[in-house]
């Protein structure tokens, strides 16, 4: 039987996207999940801070990880939001998100993303979202 951090593994890797960014995933059980993306120049914006997109990314995966292991079978992001809190400068930012509660459609989920620097993490955005389930797919 597969464990819930090899499935998500799995996942993971079936994201084009999340391959391309370089994203690892680094702790998930039921409603939590850690994600980690080493930075690198091409995702920073002009002025050297890590490009809002990207932290708009950590954020999305993340509560959908925490989200979809809280519930059962395929889901999907159906909203979120995020703050800005500080410009993230480092060399890695941490993901960390948990689902706060999960019925059987949607879930609501809470993400912190920090960056890592010689200091330690600083916190620099905040997120909150609802999965959904999805409906079953109709062929065409």
């Amino acid at each position: 039987m597969e464990s819930l951090m090899e499935m998500g593994q799995q996942v993971l890797k079936q994201q084009a996207f999340s391959t391309l960014m370089g994203t690892r995933l680094v702790h998930l059980t039921k409603g939590e999940v850690v994600l980690e993306l080493p930075l690198r120049e091409e995702l920073r914006q002009q002025y050297g801070f890590v490009h809002g997109g990207v932290l708009s990314y950590m954020a999305d995966n993340a509560l959908t990880f925490a989200g979809g292991t809280a519930m059962t079978g395929p889901v999907i992001t159906s909203e979120f939001k995020i703050n800005y809190v500080r410009p993230a400068q480092g060399s890695m930012l941490i993901a960390r998100a948990r689902a706060l509660h999960a019925g059987r459609r949607q879930s609501v989920c809470h993400c912190e993303i920090f960056v890592v620097t010689e200091k330690g993490e600083t916190l620099v955005a905040v997120a909150q979202g609802t999965i959904a389930a999805m409906a079953p797919r109709e062929e065409s």
